[in-house]
């Protein structure tokens, strides 16, 4: 039972994460592309990558604390139907080239940053 109370209170801690950061994305520079949800999927698989390694091959830490933070706040965090949705939105409207866009950026960037929080990790 511990388990699953851990994965609902870093599901509800990293829904509120994603919501302010993304409105402070949309605040900055605008809602014409989906930088608040491109934003938390660079950031949720940079910090994915380092969690993997500390969390699994560096440090003794209990499956609540992995399943609080990997799969509660982290699964909430990133947002692949959000940008699954704001894709399609983009496709329906006639922005043919942003939808790609934000298609390569989002896969490229959070498999670079995932890449790159694990070789951060490593090196510590």
């Amino acid at each position: 039972m511990t388990h699953l109370l851990a994965i609902a209170l870093g599901g509800a801690l990293g829904s509120l994460a994603r919501f302010l950061t993304s409105q402070g994305m949309h605040a900055w520079l605008g809602k014409a592309f989906p930088y608040g949800t491109l934003t938390v999927n660079i950031l949720g698989s940079l910090a994915f990558g380092v969690l993997f390694v500390l969390l699994l091959e560096r440090w003794t830490v209990s499956a609540d604390v992995r399943a609080f933070l990997m799969v509660g706040f982290l699964g909430a965090f990133t947002t692949f139907s959000t940008f699954s949705m704001e894709t399609l939105h983009l496709l329906l409207n006639g922005e043919a080239l942003k939808a790609g866009l934000n298609m390569v950026l989002n896969v490229s960037l959070c498999v670079f940053a995932a890449w790159g929080g694990v070789m951060l990790a490593r090196q510590w």
